[in-house]
């Protein structure tokens, strides 16, 4: 059985980390929104990462795909071909760049863009994590 637990912890943090920044007071010093902010971004890196490397897995042991190529691109698309995808494989393709964007380009207007997406990541992730594991990351135990 493969272990998701580091793919279900990451998640975890990014959606606490994301209803933190979203849920902080208009009075909070800027120098705090902007750490908060730029957390968000490293756990949805961290997010990104742990999950398209959980997904190279599941296709090689669930899906018995021998020859799965390295790096998330074509991974995706191997995903959306055996309809394991939540949402459009357009979409999954988006979150990809703005992966490769956060990591390269930390801009007022990067951010931003990340930050509206994340939302809709945070919940396609989750479905994701489902259709992999069976369960949500907050009920995941790797020794069920």
């Amino acid at each position: 059985m493969t272990d998701y637990s580091k793919l279900a912890r990451a998640l975890i943090h990014l959606r606490a980390q994301y209803d933190n920044w979203r849920t902080l007071p208009e009075s909070t010093p800027a120098l705090i929104r902007e750490a908060v902010q730029e957390s968000v971004i490293h756990r949805f890196e961290t997010a990104w990462d742990a999950l398209w490397k959980g997904l190279k897995r599941y296709l090689q042991d669930e899906v018995g795909l021998a020859e799965v190529p390295n790096g998330p691109n074509p991974i995706l698309r191997l995903a959306n071909e055996n309809q394991l995808l939540p949402s459009s494989i357009d979409e999954w393709l988006y979150y990809a760049r703005l992966r490769v964007q956060t990591a390269h380009d930390y801009s007022e207007q990067k951010a931003q863009e990340a930050l509206e997406a994340m939302a809709r990541f945070i919940a396609d992730a989750e479905k994701l994590f489902s259709v992999l594991t069976g369960t949500t990351p907050d009920a995941y135990s790797p020794t069920r």
